[in-house]
């Protein structure tokens, strides 16, 4: 049996967890800032997009698949696909390499993309191809655009996306140059952790554009003011995601912790500064500055990206806090 085609009990068992899985969905919030993705999320069918995937379990990964000869195996994997989880589903050498994103998430991003009718979107990291269809489903496919370096990634993308109806652009190419030849775009969407926002993203983007992009351990929503100015705030959210591939750049060391305070160790507001702070701030001086600060959520925090200099602030782009970076120089620093 082809894992694109079910048979009647797991049909029936599909259409059962999706709707389970949007109900969750709406009972967490996620669709607030945009009411219209549930109808999305209710129609395009995520085990179409994870013929297989993969699951922590003793001694390493089990992989579940829609081909299993065994039916248990085959319900487990249906069930699975419509969880509300991140689901690995390209390994290398033990290493994530690609992954289908926590349903919840993905719902949250893509309202907070706030589209119009006619927005023509880019997403950096084709993933699975779901991300795509649903953007598709809502959009159009002449208004879709998705990229990711590997091949292999977005071969499986487009057969996914096939499979499911949906025929968005899938391109083979590094994400930080964007896709020039598809520009201009309303809004750009990646789904792949970054250091800094690449200028070729805001220079394809039309004023008014919105960017919103995983940024240190958050989510940046950026608005474009011209070809070479984005600024905006991170959302209340944390956020992890696979590394974006292509720019070379070796994975930062971890950062010691000692003589910090174990409350501060233990709270991801913390960790969301350090992370943003990395090469600025060492651990005591950003302990001293949340504290002063009153514990600051990721709200108040925003990144402003311009031709030569981008940095990150903490409640305004000119006050007292800000922090380059990577890329950049020349910014205003966070006295000690």
């Amino acid at each position: 049996m082809s894992a694109y085609a079910l048979d009647n009990d797991l049909e029936v068992l599909a259409a059962s967890a999706r709707a389970a899985m949007v109900r969750g969905i709406q009972a967490s919030g996620a669709f607030a800032a945009d009411p219209g993705w549930r109808e999305a999320f209710a129609t395009v069918p995520r085990h179409l997009f994870v013929p297989y995937y993969y699951v922590s379990g003793v001694g390493g990964y089990e992989r579940r698949w829609g081909e299993s000869p065994d039916p248990r195996t085959r319900e487990r994997w249906v069930r699975g696909a419509y969880e509300d989880t991140p689901l690995a589903t390209r390994l290398r050498d033990g290493e994530l390499l690609s992954s289908s994103s926590q349903p919840s998430l993905m719902a949250l991003m893509l309202a907070e993309l706030r589209v119009e009718d006619g927005d023509r979107v880019l997403e950096i990291g084709a993933g699975t191809g779901y991300n795509a269809a649903l953007l598709a489903y809502r959009l159009g496919d002449d208004h879709v655009t998705t990229v990711d370096l590997d091949p292999e990634i977005t071969e499986s993308a487009r057969r996914h996306l096939t499979a499911a109806g949906y025929r968005p652009t899938v391109v083979t190419g590094d994400g930080a140059r964007g896709v020039p030849e598809r520009a201009p775009f309303d809004r750009i969407i990646a789904t792949c952790q970054l250091a800094s926002v690449p200028r070729a993203w805001i220079a394809q983007c039309r004023p008014g554009a919105l960017i919103l992009t995983p940024l240190a351990t958050g989510l940046a929503a950026l608005t474009v003011r011209d070809p070479e100015h984005a600024e905006g705030h991170f959302l209340h959210t944390p956020a992890f995601f696979v590394p974006l591939r292509g720019e070379n750049r070796p994975e930062p060391e971890p950062v010691p912790l000692g003589g910090v305070p174990q409350r501060a160790r233990e709270s991801d507001l913390f960790r969301f500064l350090l992370s943003l702070t990395r090469g600025t701030l060492d651990p005591h001086e950003a302990y001293a500055l949340w504290e002063r600060e009153g514990m600051p959520d990721r709200e108040r925090y925003g990144v402003t990206v311009g031709p030569e200099h981008a940095w990150a602030w903490l409640d305004e782009p000119e006050g007292p806090y800000a922090w380059p970076l990577p890329g950049s120089s020349g910014v205003r620093l966070v006295e000690p």
